[in-house]
């Protein structure tokens, strides 16, 4: 016990180790009994806060139960960084539960153990287990080309993935993860850089306070162009070499012809087959049939009546609103 206690600290972490003989005296090899995700966060001074966070909002059954899960472990100096962020807050038991509890369940990732080598050189989307409009669950960006960034903002740990548990995989990060707004998602996820540069343009204030002002109970549905659909828009006139080229009250109707009226509608809610039509805030409608065509998972028609528009991707579920991705820009009447 006494070289027991000399072992690093990511030892006892990762595991306890103990052996057994038989009856002769012949020594079985050592048996590795793993932590689960409670206890392996107990065992980590730095994670102190993080423990504290889950007793006070009763999760530590949940995230004690066997299974499978990735958990992302926020420091304490994360924790730290959190309350610093609101006045109010002057430790973990100043947060009310309810918003505790989501901020948490957003750094689960349920039913699978991911490791940091399927992450590396990869950018995708997983649901966490904290709930936005209509009881769905968030999503999370997760972005591989530089070490392991979640939502752009909170980043792995060097030396702290793939942290081993007897219920999941932990990987210690450098920021709490909050929950992720439709801005959240258009800023970190570079596939939407263009349609960024756009509503952070001087003179388009009103479409990113849509954005921006949505809320659980007040949701958006956005049809987000990617970045190669916005450089078909650019080619389509000689004089427009950039976002800030379109005139003002021009653009402004194109990005508000992007969101709907019609609250949160994941693709789920669809009409399949057949149309759904939608109220954009521009005023004019689109509309979205099922199943798509040329491999667009659904085929959009804008107010000007294109045909020719896909939803190539669905169902980036932030708190205030989810968004579709589209592969041409919409353009109304």
């Amino acid at each position: 016990m006494k070289n027991l206690r000399k072992l690093p600290v990511l030892l006892l972490v990762l595991s306890l180790v103990w052996s057994c003989s038989n009856d002769d005296d012949a020594t079985t090899p050592s048996v590795v009994q793993l932590l689960n995700i409670v206890e392996t966060a107990q065992a980590t001074p730095a994670l102190s806060m993080l423990v504290e966070a889950v007793i006070q909002t009763g999760l530590v059954d949940a995230l004690s139960a066997d299974g499978q899960r990735t958990v992302l472990a926020p420091t304490n100096d994360a924790f730290q960084a959190l309350l610093d962020s609101n006045m109010a807050w002057g430790e973990i038991a100043d947060i009310d539960n309810n918003v505790l509890t989501q901020i948490l369940l957003n750094h689960v990732i349920a039913d699978e153990n991911i490791l940091s080598g399927a992450l590396a050189d990869n950018i995708g989307y997983r649901n966490t287990l904290a709930s936005g409009p209509g009881s769905t669950n968030l999503s999370i960006f997760f972005n591989g080309n530089s070490g392991v960034t979640f939502n752009g903002a909170s980043s792995v740990v060097s030396g702290l993935a793939d942290i081993s548990t007897s219920n999941g995989v932990v990987h210690v990060v450098d920021a709490v993860i909050t929950l992720p707004t439709l801005l959240t998602f258009v800023t970190a996820d570079d596939t939407f850089s263009s349609l960024e540069a756009s509503l952070f343009l001087t003179n388009q204030n009103v479409p990113a306070a849509n954005l921006a002002n949505a809320s659980a109970s007040a949701p958006l549905t956005v049809l987000a162009p990617t970045n190669a659909a916005f450089t078909a828009l650019l080619d389509s006139n000689p004089a427009w070499n950039g976002p800030g080229d379109i005139d003002d009250a021009t653009l402004t109707a194109v990005l508000l012809h992007h969101l709907t009226t019609d609250g949160n509608v994941p693709s789920g809610a669809l009409t399949n087959p057949g149309t759904t039509t939608a109220e954009s805030v521009q005023g004019q409608d689109f509309s979205i049939i099922l199943p798509g065509t040329n491999g667009n998972i659904a085929d959009v028609t804008d107010g000007s009546n294109n045909t020719d528009i896909g939803i190539v991707a669905v169902d980036v579920q932030a708190s205030n609103g989810v968004i579709h991705a589209i592969n041409k820009v919409l353009l109304p009447m």
